[in-house]
């Protein structure tokens, strides 16, 4: 222990050392450039190193007048070389030869020229003349890298253990006999010793890493782009490993399970909760969808806050089972977002629509804001957006919408400028206005023409998208599903899984306190008069309103309902019609607006709260079906049907659903 903390403290200080020299380096050149000083650079240095080696230090100094004479008058006698004519005998690169002695020469030289003076003009007077003492030399301004010669020696590979052995130095064997003394005599005193000057290293570390830079530097640094993102993301994933359940400490010689019960797999168990208080506070969850590729990914639609005016009215956030603090990413709009999906087939998309009925789109890829959306006109949606849904294949899909006031628009993904269709539902039973208020809206499986939305009046209708055989499209006049005293909140049509088809069999739930289950009428046999669709079966139990259900989409006899006191109730037909099997309470002050079931296996299923809480649950065991579960549940919907005493038609072919 007392071995590792020294090792510690050695790199401590050999860190502290390299920190304060470069605080020092960095005040220098600060001083330097407030200074306004030239720093010179090495080549400048270089040059005047050799300009004072070629020139010599003395070159400015007046030579003797014995050995530069000079005169003003011209045809002055050449130096040394007659045979050049001109005012002067240097050459032009004013260099003189000396590979001879430069004693002899420059004698010979001065003593020619005080003869030549005084023999050509005896009457003018000598004046001083200044001659450099030039030579030529030879130097290299740049070292190049000499070429590294490597040589083999032919000896025997094994380490010298004698020779070893006698360079180590008295003082480097007699430290660590003192240390292991120190250790020995009282180890507990130098264990307190070690950590508290490696406490103090720390503090000094610390002090002179927020030495090395300016508060101007440091806010420019934290305010930068690339350093927020790289937090962002760096965060997320040290938030991801400190979420992850897996029990590290697990024996698995021991054979037996670790926090396991009897009871595992049979009851409905909370796996996590998401809020953040930055985005959730004081907004309610108005839609959820899970992520078809990434099982982890959940997603939520907020309204707005009203206490907060500069924050954005509509919030749409990504949640992450492994990232529990703060949502995965957060998306915003200028208006409550109130429906909201995943694109099957592009991971990276979500659609949003708003209550000002503006269709948004964002991309996990790119920012907060939405990378397409519908422009604010007649020829989209004007009224609020309660239902959208997705439809058709990977390389044909439109996203289906419906608004408040009766308008069904179908939009290309790509193009979100104006719809690619247009449908007014209207009804000509209504006493004020013909228009049919849609509040949720859903496609059978394999079904892309017709659909059935419920209302605002409790009914619910079926509709066509285009024109088939016996239909036309636009609202189907006749067929009235007429079950609900109040508005549809929530409808949707029974999986297409499993060997036996139950695919016209759907479920709705209403204001009323109830959850009704019904049986679309054939599209083979259209209506020629108005006939009144009563409901199979309805489940009375809830205790307040029931604002969202959602079959489940493994088990054929599951399905889930919220409501409005806070209950998750999960149903099993073939176990009981009368009560829910496990019933929830959630949360007791606060009410469950939406259910989705998981696109996996679903196991897990999201609810949203109105409080702006996020919950994951799983059912465990419940969701895996038995084999018999489909022949059950035939039975199941055969004694329903014949259980009605109502005077409603009903056809005998549907009693049973046929299979495949």
């Amino acid at each position: 222990m007392s071995a590792r903390l020294r090792d510690e403290i050695e790199a401590k200080r050999a860190k502290l050392q390299e920190l304060k020299q470069a605080r020092l380096a960095r005040q220098r050149q600060d001083s330097e450039r407030r200074a306004g000083t030239p720093v010179k650079s090495p080549t400048q240095t270089d040059v005047n190193a050799l300009l004072n080696s070629i020139l010599g230090p003395d070159d400015l100094t007046p030579r003797s007048p014995e050995l530069t004479p000079a005169s003003s008058v011209p045809g002055t006698p050449s130096l040394g070389h007659p045979d050049l004519p001109g005012p002067s005998s240097l050459r032009v690169s004013g260099r003189v030869s000396r590979i001879s002695s430069t004693g002899s020469d420059r004698a010979s030289l001065g003593a020619t020229l005080v003869q030549s003076a005084t023999e050509i003009v005896v009457d003018r007077p000598m004046t001083p003349r200044f001659t450099p003492d030039l030579i030529d030399i030879q130097q290299e301004l740049f070292d190049l890298p000499q070429r590294e010669r490597v040589t083999y020696n032919k000896e025997i590979q094994t380490a010298d253990l004698e020779s070893d052995t006698g360079a180590a130095s008295d003082e480097d064997t007699r430290e660590p006999t003192i240390r292991e003394r120190e250790i020995t005599a009282d180890p507990e005193r130098t264990l307190e010793r070690l950590e508290e000057e490696s406490a103090i290293l720390d503090r000094e570390i610390e002090e002179e890493i927020r030495g090395l830079l300016t508060e101007e530097e440091r806010t420019s640094i934290l305010a930068a782009p690339e350093f927020l993102d790289f937090v962002e993301q760096s965060s997320k994933i040290v938030q991801r490993a400190l979420n992850d359940n897996y029990d590290y400490i697990r024996d698995y010689t021991s054979g037996m399970e670790t926090g396991g019960d009897d009871s595992e797999g049979k009851r409905v168990k909370r796996v996590c909760s998401f809020w953040d208080e930055r985005y959730c506070k004081n907004r309610t969850i108005t839609d959820v969808d899970w992520s078809p590729k990434f099982p982890e990914l959940s997603l939520a639609s907020y309204n707005k806050n009203a206490a907060a005016v500069n924050e954005p009215d509509g919030i749409v956030a990504v949640w992450n089972l492994h990232l529990l603090e703060r949502p995965e990413f957060v998306f915003h709009s200028q208006s409550d977002v109130l429906s909201v999906t995943f694109s099957p087939f592009h991971a990276n998309l979500v659609f949003g629509g708003t209550y000002s009925g503006q269709i948004l789109l964002w991309d996990t890829r790119s920012k907060h804001l939405p990378v397409l959306k519908t422009p604010l006109s007649a020829a989209g949606h004007t009224h609020p957006v309660y239902a959208m849904q997705m439809v058709g294949t990977q390389n044909a899909h439109n996203l289906i919408t419906s608004s408040t006031d009766g308008m069904v628009c179908s939009w290309l993904v790509d193009m979100l400028a104006q719809p690619q269709e247009t449908l007014e539902l209207v009804h000509a039973g209504h006493n004020k206005t013909g228009e049919v208020a849609i509040t949720t809206l859903d496609f059978p499986d394999n079904e892309t023409t017709a659909f059935w939305v419920g209302t605002e009046e409790g009914n619910v209708y079926q509709a066509n998208r285009h024109d088939r055989a016996g239909a036309k499209a636009g609202l189907n006049q006749y067929d009235v599903y007429k079950g609900h005293s109040g508005p549809v909140m929530g409808l949707n049509f029974h999986p297409l899984i499993g060997p036996v088809d139950f695919s016209d069999l759907f479920l709705t739930c209403s204001v009323d306190w109830t959850v009704k289950l019904w049986r679309s009428k054939s599209l083979a046999k259209p209506s020629t008069s108005t006939q009144t669709i009563s409901p199979i079966y309805s489940f009375d139990e809830a205790d307040d309103y029931v604002y969202d259900v959602k079959w489940h989409p493994a088990h054929p006899a599951v399905f889930a309902s919220v409501d409005g006191s806070g209950k998750f109730d999960l149903w099993n037909l073939n176990a009981d019609t009368e009560v829910p099997v496990v019933s929830t309470t959630v949360s007791a002050e606060h009410a469950l607006n939406k259910v989705q079931w998981d696109r996996k296996d679903g196991r897990r299923a999201i609810l949203g709260g109105s409080e702006g809480r996020l919950y994951i649950y799983d059912i465990g065991d419940m969701a895996i079906p038995r084999e018999t579960e489909w022949n059950d549940m035939q039975k199941t919907i055969a004694g329903l049907v014949g259980g009605q005493t109502s005077g409603v038609e009903v056809d005998s072919s549907r009693v049973l659903a046929n299979g495949r």
